[in-house]
């Protein structure tokens, strides 16, 4: 990566670039190579060891590095500045999403702070109104103490971001899709109105991924992730990025990044660069399963709406498919009967493990009004959608056959248990079964 800073604070190659595109550049007469999305998440930041030669970037477990004289070094002094192993992540996390930098985090929520902190006290932010519950705890109960101040809106109507904006507005913070109940944020009509007002735009791009949605194409300054989730991809670890292309604000990001110290350690950034190797691989499986357990519900009597962008039927599949070349691997379902059927059906699954978190290979299923979005008061959320009968779903990878079976016999004791309830027979196993032929014909990827 390339910056403003200290070379000796900043000793990698810029992002967007693998050492051949750099070596590329020295020598005017070698064309440049451009490669595809798995190719980057295999080679870009993580060329052979050059002392060893070891094939696979090693895991620097070291806290400080030696010298070479007073004010002289290697490109690195301090674990919580740079390590070796944190930079060949951020280099590959940056380039798959286009971009120059990126920053590593501890988490997926310390990026999000790292980014207020390029705010002032006095300016004011526009969310989306259905933005993750632990997001939406740390704006209220955290970042609200410094003066920061939050307007949140419909994220699916552009003209109310754009109605929201004060003298003092300085950032506008989408999720898209959001999270739990899959709406999306038309990101170019959003790029313009920041654009136009001169406003930040940041968008967690945590559900679609890099390989699905590339959000700095349609006019975002700043893209954020979880990287616990699809990006590691195991449910083994817990960290978080920010990627930028803007100059200034990688040299504001990374200062708070140092300052803050919310760094990911060598062991964990390890893991997540492992995890973006079979990214692309691990996300097609993901939505095929997806889509199979989204028309299966869609189908079944016990289950009120379906939210997935990927269904026809959702108020904006044809957003979906203008911004995105494919639609992910979660799933948000309301089911008849509120708050006791929902109970009833996390509680009996067996392969959707009862559990936060998403994005990994073992599927999790999820009661965000008591979970996830527990934090959002319920007279805030209910009106948004996150009623008592909500369920999240994060598919996993696991046979789609094996998945309906445990949703179908999930679903039969719920019912079985409202004895009072007059909702009808639900479908059988092997009509459900069925539904996981289901095609994915129609999402590009790249």
């Amino acid at each position: 990566m390339t910056s403003k800073q200290d070379p000796s604070q900043q000793p990698s190659q810029p992002a967007s670039q693998s050492s051949s595109q750099a070596l590329s550049q020295s020598q005017s007469d070698v064309p440049q190579r451009n490669f595809g999305f798995n190719t980057l998440a295999i080679h870009s930041g993580q060329e052979a060891d050059p002392t060893t030669g070891a094939l696979i970037t090693p895991i620097y477990q070291t806290s400080t590095f030696v010298l070479d004289e007073l004010g002289k070094n290697k490109g690195y002094q301090y674990a919580r500045t740079h390590n070796p192993t944190r930079t060949a992540l951020e280099v590959c996390l940056a380039s798959l999403e286009g971009a120059k930098y990126g920053i590593a985090c501890a988490s997926g929520l310390a990026a999000v702070s790292i980014v207020l902190d390029i705010l002032s006290a006095g300016d004011h932010v526009i969310v989306g109104e259905d933005v993750y519950g632990g997001v939406y705890r740390l704006f209220e109960k955290v970042k609200r103490k410094f003066n920061i101040e939050f307007s949140y809106v419909n994220a699916a109507k552009p003209e109310e971001i754009e109605a929201a904006i004060k003298p003092n507005t300085k950032l506008v913070w989408l999720e898209t899709p959001t999270n739990p109940l899959l709406k999306l944020a038309d990101l170019a009509a959003v790029g313009e109105i920041t654009k136009k007002h001169k406003l930040l735009f940041a968008v967690d791009n945590t559900f679609a991924t890099p390989y699905f949605q590339k959000p700095l194409q349609f006019g975002a300054d700043i893209i954020v992730h979880s990287t616990t989730k699809y990006l590691c991809g195991h449910s083994d670890v817990i960290g978080g990025a920010i990627i930028t292309d803007n100059d200034e604000l990688y040299d504001q990001l990374k200062f708070y990044q140092n300052a803050g110290g919310a760094v990911p350690g060598p062991f964990d950034s390890f893991l997540i660069l492992r995890g973006l190797k079979t990214l692309a691989l691990r996300l097609k499986e993901h939505e095929r399963n997806a889509f199979a357990v989204a028309r299966y519900l869609s189908e079944h009597e016990l289950v009120e709406s379906v939210y997935y962008p990927g269904l026809p039927s959702h108020p904006q599949f044809d957003l979906a498919k203008t911004q995105m070349t494919g639609f992910g691997g979660i799933v948000g379902f309301v089911v008849k009967g509120g708050l006791e059927a929902a109970k009833s059906v996390v509680n009996s699954t067996e392969l959707f493990q009862l559990g936060e978190s998403l994005g990994g290979v073992k599927s999790l299923i999820c009661h965000p009004a008591t979970m996830t979005h527990a934090p959002i008061p319920k007279e805030v959320r209910e009106p948004l959608g996150i009623v008592d009968g909500l369920i999240r779903l994060s598919v996993g990878i696991e046979d789609a056959p094996d998945l309906l079976q445990d949703l179908e016999i999930a679903l039969q004791v719920a019912q079985h248990a409202a004895l009072s309830s007059k909702v009808p027979a639900v479908a059988s196993v092997a009509s459900a079964a069925s539904a996981c032929s289901v095609s994915t014909k129609g999402a590009k990827h790249e």
